[in-house]
């Protein structure tokens, strides 16, 4: 099981790598802009706002990293569930404030890879 976590962890961390990446670089662009269901006026006027969210998912997807490489399998476990329990919440506030896919799209990924971290912990 250990194996499953580390891979739905590491799933987590390049969804938020991505996320990253649309919202820093890409935000202006018709693939972010598609993506966000936003239109071109409103990508314009908000491009800071959104790199700036994309900074925070940076920081997720590289805590969940940081903990996937830590040598001490104790302080990993608590990097890794303390970042998964991070983008749980970040979905479930997005899911409240934006949009109900939200918690699809990062909630259930997350929710996943903290449970499969869980019973490989304990088990």
């Amino acid at each position: 099981m250990n194996t499953v976590s580390v891979i739905l962890i590491a799933l987590v961390a390049v969804e938020h790598l991505y996320i990253l990446v649309l919202e820093m670089f890409l935000w202006t662009g018709p693939k972010a802009r598609r993506t966000f269901g936003t239109t071109e006026d409103f990508a314009r006027e908000t491009k800071a706002l959104a790199a700036n969210q994309g900074l925070y998912n940076g920081f997720l997807a590289a805590g969940l990293i940081w903990g996937l490489l830590h040598p001490d399998s104790g302080f990993a476990f608590q990097l890794q569930l303390f970042f998964l329990i991070c983008v749980a919440c970040a979905a479930i506030y997005g899911s409240v404030t934006s949009s109900k896919s939200i918690l699809l799209k990062q909630g259930a990924p997350a929710g996943l890879a903290l449970a499969a971290l869980l019973v490989a912990h304990f088990m």
